[in-house]
């Protein structure tokens, strides 16, 4: 079936997903999200691309940007060709490690565009892995508050007041904003195998077995369980199936 054409953006700005392939870890340390993060400003002032949000999640990672003198594809190619190569080497891995050709979405329109904004600042939140915005690493939403020239943040504080104080407040509020906003999302109908999740479970909690998670302390067990049915969309099923862990203790978590 041959591929659907990509979407053009009329504004040049898009809201970019990708993940690793079979739900690979692709950030396994700090080292590895720095790099990545190194890699967009590197690449940012040779294709002259604007970066308004990027949140990097472990298994997948959110970009909101506007192409410069270069196009979406080219952009996206340099930035996940050069991050591969630096990861494979590191790890002594060849292949691919970002699933298929990246997603995303054209930005129209300003409520939209802030709507995005949002979406990517409070993926940590919603997948509790912090309770507040601001405490996650490894995305750039503290650039609005302190300031920065990494991030294009004039675009979106000029646009919510004059005055740069009640700006930052006003992006506080909007970004921090209960919601049940949907965007482009990587959430896919097909359920994993057993094989797959097996070695996403062993992977993600770095163990040989999955029967291991059961020797862990209970906190780290619950973190872990988490991440599992969250972050990489095991059912409640398969974990209890798989871990021997039961269904009433990961469906209280």
């Amino acid at each position: 079936m041959p591929r659907v054409a990509r979407i053009k953006s009329n504004s040049g700005i898009y809201h970019i997903i990708m993940r690793g392939i079979n739900r690979q870890t692709i950030f396994e340390v700090e080292e590895d999200y720095e790099r990545f993060i190194q890699t967009m400003q590197r690449y940012r002032e040779i294709c002259e691309y604007k970066i308004y949000a990027y949140c990097l999640m472990g298994n997948h990672l959110h970009l909101l940007l506007k192409e410069g003198k270069e196009p979406l594809e080219t952009v996206m190619r340099r930035i996940c060709g050069s991050y591969v190569f630096w990861y494979n080497k590191k790890y002594g891995r060849v292949g691919y490690l970002f699933q298929d050709r990246f997603k995303s979405e054209p930005i129209e329109e300003d409520e939209y565009f802030l709507t995005v904004l949002r979406y990517i600042f409070q993926n940590p939140l919603k997948a509790c892995m912090v309770t507040k915005i601001e405490n996650y690493k490894w995305s750039n939403y503290i650039d609005y508050i302190r300031g920065s020239n990494q991030t294009e943040i004039d675009f979106v504080l000029n646009t919510l007041n004059t005055n740069r104080e009640q700006a930052i407040r006003r992006f506080i509020e909007i970004i921090n904003k209960d919601n049940d906003d949907e965007c482009l999302d990587i959430l896919e109908k097909q359920r994993l195998t057993d094989d797959d999740a097996r070695n996403i479970i062993k992977r993600h909690c770095q163990i040989d077995h999955v029967i291991d998670i059961q020797k862990f302390d209970k906190v780290k067990r619950n973190m872990y369980l988490n991440d599992l049915k969250e972050r990489y969309g095991l059912s409640i099923r398969q974990i209890e199936r798989l871990t021997g862990i039961s269904r009433g203790v990961i469906q209280r978590i």
